[in-house]
């Protein structure tokens, strides 16, 4: 009986990694990145908003050693959790899942492997290009400067 009932038990990682999802979705959706910066309100900007914001704190978390690695995973492993949430309830079956998800691990590894140097640097110009690309769907990197600067200043104020 004990057994089954630490099988149930919520884990404290766990718990911590969903508030911090919360966070970073509270803020990716604020209204003014749709209506002051004019990313689309569609599913894909949203993922490029939500994977933005759950990197800053990733990182943040990060600079705080081991207990500060520990709840970056947390918060990234609540994340995928969501994604994988997200697709079973616009009806993706069973069996396509783990293919999707395959592809938006990928994408999220891509994101966060592009964002991260240049957000670490200050690379505001490397930054803008990437999300102009992937945000706005543009070639042009003037369409990414003002959420580089808005994700530099996030993150300097999250340090």
């Amino acid at each position: 009986m004990i057994m089954l009932q630490n099988l149930f038990r919520p884990r404290p990682r766990e718990r911590l990694g969903e508030p911090l999802y919360e966070l970073a979705v509270r803020q990716a959706r604020e209204p003014a990145f749709y209506t002051t910066l004019g990313v689309a309100d569609r599913i894909d900007a949203r993922f490029e908003l939500y994977t933005l914001h759950v990197l800053l704190l990733v990182m943040r978390l990060r600079d705080e050693g081991e207990r500060g690695a520990e709840a970056a995973q947390a918060l990234f492993d609540a994340y995928v959790s969501a994604l994988d949430h997200a697709l079973r309830e616009l009806g993706v079956g069973d069996i396509s899942v783990g293919k999707k998800m395959r592809k938006l691990g990928e994408a999220l590894y891509g994101r966060m492997t592009t964002y991260e140097p240049t957000l670490r640097d200050g690379d505001a110009a490397a930054l803008a290009a990437g999300l102009a690309r992937n945000v706005f769907e543009s070639d042009d990197p003037a369409a990414g400067e003002v959420l580089a600067a808005y994700a530099l200043a996030s993150r300097a104020r999250l340090a």
